[in-house]
């Protein structure tokens, strides 16, 4: 009995191994034909990361710039507002006492 478990195992380790060595072999050949697929993944992943990092930099730079100049804007400009209103309410009531000497006829 034991003679013919051993057969049995021999038997089924001779149809095995052909379809084992089938299996390794169609793996390898799929790595090898997605391969340069996986390679251009890759450069495309790196690429897109580097030029990403560079638009992050970028564009955090320009955001810090713009906070800095609106906040230097409401430093500067908000004391001054009440100048600026003033200047602006004279130079209107200038501007309509002027009487108007041009005019521009159509004849």
């Amino acid at each position: 009995m034991l003679g013919l478990l051993a057969l049995a195992v021999i038997v089924l380790t001779l149809l095995w191994l052909p379809l084992l060595l089938l299996g390794v072999a169609f793996r390898v050949l799929l790595a090898l034909v997605l391969l340069p697929f996986k390679i251009l993944g890759l450069v495309l992943r790196i690429a897109f990361g580097v030029v990403g990092v560079a638009f992050r930099v970028v564009f955090s730079a320009f955001g810090l710039i713009a906070g800095l100049l609106a906040f230097l804007a409401v430093v500067v400009v908000l004391p001054l507002l009440p100048f600026v209103l003033i200047g602006l309410a004279i130079w209107l009531v200038v501007r309509a006492s002027r009487s108007s000497r041009h005019s521009l006829r159509i004849a």
